[in-house]
């Protein structure tokens, strides 16, 4: 089925190199849909959907990715929208355990964002909004992938949801969008910190203020 998750026998075996790019990074290799999702190349992955359904929620066996969590990595929104639309699965989780809200939660700025920022900040503040447009994105994207029902408290290897890592982001535009969808507050990481208990060592009070009000 499109929206169900597939076994481990349905994940993508390395050895078949007819069926395999190499990324440029590193000499690792993905499926073909992982990687059009990572180049937010939309065509390319209606066409390999169009092939085959089941690349839908085909996971690459060198990370465990889908096509969903691989957009997710660099907040493609439009890859996003399109394989929400196509009922991609929200809760399969990769190698380290993590589903696609973990991804975009944790999409931080790449190099090119942060150049652009220092070159541009002095200009008319123009840095400054090419920052809130980026967050605004998020924020987006979150909202889209929370109305699936994604699992909104999976924890991934370390132990974090996807509250742990919005607080240690201190996004003050996601915390809330979390809590309206029940994240609970109460689970603690490999760490032993709880969301609120990030917020406070790191010294965020918008969030610890957000994070009580809700308690």
């Amino acid at each position: 089925m499109l929206g169900g998750v597939p076994s481990q026998q349905s994940r993508v075996c390395c050895t078949r190199t007819d069926v395999r790019r190499h990324l440029s990074a590193g000499g690792h290799t993905l499926d073909p849909i992982c990687q059009a999702a990572y180049e937010n190349n939309v065509q390319e992955v209606h066409n390999l959907l169009q092939e085959n359904s089941k690349n839908l929620n085909i996971q690459d066996s060198c990370y465990g990715d889908t096509a969903l969590i691989a957009a997710c990595r660099h907040g493609h929104l439009r890859t996003v929208k399109y394989l929400l639309h196509q009922k991609a699965d929200t809760n399969i989780k990769n190698e380290k355990k993590r589903t696609c809200l973990h991804y975009v939660i944790r999409n931080t700025y790449s190099y090119v964002d942060y150049l652009i920022i220092i070159i541009l900040m002095p200009v008319l503040l123009i840095g400054f909004f090419i920052m809130e447009q980026k967050k605004r994105r998020t924020a987006t994207l979150v909202s889209m992938i929370l109305n699936t029902g994604v699992d909104v408290n999976a924890v991934d290897y370390k132990g974090n949801t996807a509250l742990h890592y919005a607080c240690k982001m201190r996004s003050t535009k996601i915390v809330p969008l979390l809590m309206e969808k029940n994240a609970d507050l109460t689970i603690k990481n490999q760490d032993g910190e709880s969301p609120l208990d990030i917020a406070e060592r790191l010294k965020f009070p918008k969030i610890v203020q957000m994070l009580k009000k809700s308690s």
